[in-house]
């Protein structure tokens, strides 16, 4: 490994440490991250001469740039090209995200979240434990793991008053998601990628994966049902009912339906139209939007009393979406520079057997992001020498999907709820970390006496 690479590397290393570290050094993550992106794109482009193969550069590319002199082409290839990129397929997830967490925002701020919490009364927390975590199980399955936690994170916040307690909520939601997703082809973005890559096909993948994938959520939960039986949460104080906030029970009853139909239409949108996640939730929002604009005949009421979507935007919470930009261009930059490939290639070389290389890259995925190496193994192992639903690729599936819960920032989600509730990264290693490797551990397990 060159020099550059080793800087590159060592620089994603020291940013990840400090995202991990935050409290600790007092530097909120968000900065840590963007500053961890920038450097490694920094990096790469001063290096650029070293670090790319001009030859591997396609020739529709050094057409267009005929007659430049050869630095010039390097500097064009990484900061207009692989840059702007892999800042398209980022800037998909974080409009998505904008998108998702707008319309529950929306429904939330309309009181939409207390249609579901009225009909939930236990305060025993095994009990609560359980119903929340199958609910984000089959939710996600539906609609995907990032929209998912969203809106459980929004729900657990009407539920439970304890800051420490939504913690523990909201990381076993992760993994709910997380291994809820992993079953579905819409799920995850890595089980999208292998459906539309013709890995996997629907039926194979949720009949293969649906029984593992229990299992790596109920193992976690039947240790936490026993580490915390007889323990009872607190409700948050009620402020009021939606009628003196303004808002009527037709009001509300059109915003819910309409903001959880309007995400659940996600998916049906991207099977019909192939167009990107985010255009449908897009379209979701500006169709809610519409609605709540026409529910109030004075806007400037509507925003003073918090309910206009001109409002609610100011609460959406933008350090988070920021934190997913600099994390997400950081780890592009391990792409770009083919470090990912080296290290997928090394498992390859260095441990042969397919199965525990698959289960090396679920627990890679919990340091790195799931999709990059999801797209380094598709591109080492082709559908010759593994056809379409052969068990490597329905494991494949399973493992980048469940295996980043070990870690908080080894998903999608997990990075949502870590924003959102502010989670310390050395509390989650100590408390929810080992259960996750244990569902993992206990999923693969089942998987491989079922093929």
């Amino acid at each position: 490994m060159s020099a550059a690479l080793i800087a590159i590397s060592v620089v994603f290393v020291v940013g990840y440490l400090a995202i991990a570290t935050e409290h600790n050094i007092k530097i909120d993550k968000t900065a840590s991250a963007i500053l961890t992106g920038v450097l490694c794109w920094t990096l790469y482009i001063l290096n650029a001469e070293t670090l790319v193969d001009v030859s591997a550069i396609p020739a529709w590319f050094t057409d267009t740039m005929a007659g430049k002199p050869q630095e010039e082409l390097l500097l064009s290839w990484v900061g207009h090209h692989q840059l702007l990129h892999f800042l398209g397929e980022i800037s998909s997830i974080l409009f998505f995200l904008l998108g998702a967490m707008t319309i529950v925002e929306l429904v939330d701020s309309y009181g939409g979240f207390s249609i579901i919490t009225r009909h939930i009364h236990s305060q025993n927390t095994v009990k609560l434990l359980w119903l929340i975590s199958f609910i984000a199980f089959f939710m996600s399955a539906a609609l995907d793991n990032l929209t998912t936690t969203i809106v459980m994170i929004s729900l657990i916040r009407k539920l439970i008053a304890d800051a420490s307690d939504r913690w523990f909520f909201a990381r076993v939601v992760v993994i709910a998601a997380n291994a809820g997703g992993a079953w579905s082809p819409i799920g995850d973005v890595t089980s999208t990628k292998l459906w539309i890559g013709v890995q996997i096909t629907i039926l194979y993948i949720m009949e293969a994966v649906f029984l593992p994938s229990i299992i790596c959520l109920t193992v976690p939960l039947l240790y936490l049902s026993w580490r915390l039986k007889g323990k009872t949460i607190n409700s948050p104080v009620s402020n009021g009912n939606d009628e003196e906030a303004g808002v009527t029970p037709l009001q509300r009853n059109v915003i819910f339906t309409v903001g959880m139909l309007g995400l659940l239409f996600v998916p049906v949108f991207k099977t019909f139209t192939h167009l990107p996640p985010f255009m449908g939730m897009l379209l979701s929002l500006s169709v809610l939007w519409i609605i709540s604009e026409l529910m109030h005949d004075d806007r400037d009421q509507a925003i003073d009393s918090g309910l206009h979507i001109l409002t609610v935007l100011k609460r959406v919470d933008t350090p988070s979406v920021l934190f997913f930009l600099g994390i997400l261009v950081a780890v592009a930059s391990l792409e770009a520079t083919g470090i990912l490939g080296m290290v997928a290639s090394g498992l390859n070389d260095n441990v042969g057997n397919i199965n525990v290389i698959v289960f090396l890259i679920g627990l890679l995925s919990a340091v790195v992001d799931n999709v990059p190496l999801v797209a380094a193994a598709m591109g080492m192992y082709d559908l010759n020498t593994y056809p379409t639903d052969s068990t490597m690729w329905e494991y494949l599936a399973f493992a980048a999907g469940t295996g980043g819960s070990c870690l908080i920032i080894g998903s999608a989600a997990g990075v949502a709820a870590m924003g959102m509730e502010r989670i310390n990264f050395f509390w989650y290693v100590k408390n929810i970390s080992g259960l996750a490797l244990m569902g993992y551990v206990a999923g693969t397990a089942v998987y491989f006496l079922l093929v």
